[in-house]
């Protein structure tokens, strides 16, 4: 793994310093994604469609398990509950699924339920505003309808102003066929190619019990644990370099941790695992890294000189996902 991108020093008063992330130059790529300068994207004077948020989902109790279904899971959903004071004028049930059929930002079935996408094509600076917006679009639209997204969500309010504030109850599928368990045996059948040609696509994936955003899965030539944490990034770098200089940085006696992914804000650590290892195998060592981990967090002091080669060697193998 290789570091992909380069951020300079927070300023006072940016927005990035507000939301505890680097501030992006003005001449390197926006991290939206469009493919232009910061300057003439998100870092312009009008601060694009949306200012660019760099930790979109911070504050939430289930931000990790977002970030990993937005980027890392292929088939799961889960039970979003709005807040009371949500203009839900049907009382429509919302569920969120990690990827709908031709990545279409929500659903609204016959039934009224509102399958909100998180893996969707449009990227508007701030993924919290852009899925608030599709949800009111939503919760507004008949029956029946799919709602697709042109243009920027303008202003309005994000996530964190439409849902409680709770862990996400995530079930991870096989496969896509939650697609069409709603759906009758005909409109089922219809969509069998589709549903066929998805599932050949999505990696066998299983979310560990009790460990937060740690997610199992098998790329048949490797097994990887990708486990997306909540922690400043500087905290745990820090607390891993000392688990890594120690050899304590290992699930299993084949395991190895590779390097990490950084995605909206936060670290996922990425271990390789040896083909046959299994989800259950893993479920015990990782608990005992997390407590290892709790204790690497809370130690103070500076880094030895082996800690701080391990932290280098750690910042050296990320991948910035976008």
């Amino acid at each position: 793994m290789a570091k992909k991108s380069r951020t300079r020093p927070e300023t006072p008063g940016s927005a990035a310093a507000a939301s505890g992330e680097g501030q992006v130059g003005p001449r390197q790529p926006c991290p939206c994604g469009s493919g232009k300068r910061y300057k003439n994207c998100h870092g312009g004077a009008d601060g694009g469609a949306t200012a660019y948020v760099a930790r979109p989902f911070a504050g939430l109790t289930m931000e990790c398990d977002l970030v990993a279904l937005k980027e890392l899971v292929p088939a799961a959903t889960a039970p979003l509950t709005l807040r009371d004071d949500v203009e839900n004028p049907e009382g429509r049930a919302v569920r969120l699924c990690t990827l709908l059929p031709g990545a279409t930002p929500a659903l609204v079935r016959e039934d009224g339920t509102v399958w909100l996408g998180l893996q969707v094509q449009h990227a508007y600076g701030d993924p919290s505003r852009d899925l608030a917006a599709v949800l009111e679009r939503a919760l507004a639209a008949p029956a029946g309808e799919a709602v697709v997204v042109t243009t920027g969500p303008g202003a309005g309010p994000r996530l964190q102003d439409l849902v409680v504030d709770e862990p996400l109850d995530v079930t991870v599928h096989d496969g896509f066929g939650f697609w069409a368990d709603d759906l009758d045996e005909e409109t089922r059948a219809a969509m069998g190619e589709a549903l066929s040609q998805a599932d050949s696509a999505a990696v066998p994936t299983v979310r560990l019990d009790g460990l937060g955003a740690a997610y199992w899965c098998d790329v048949s030539t490797k097994e990887h644990l990708r486990w997306v944490r909540p922690e400043p990034e500087d905290r745990l770098l820090d607390a891993l370099a000392r688990l890594h200089a120690a050899d304590a940085s290992r699930l299993t006696d084949d395991s190895r941790l590779v390097g990490m992914f950084r995605s909206h804000g936060v670290l996922c650590p990425v271990w390789d695992l040896e083909v046959g290892t299994g989800a259950d195998a893993v479920q015990g060592p990782a608990e005992r890294f997390d407590a290892a981990l709790t204790d690497a967090l809370a130690a103070t002091g500076s880094l030895s000189s082996a800690e701080r080669a391990a932290r280098n060697g750690l910042a050296n193998r990320q991948v910035t996902i976008r």
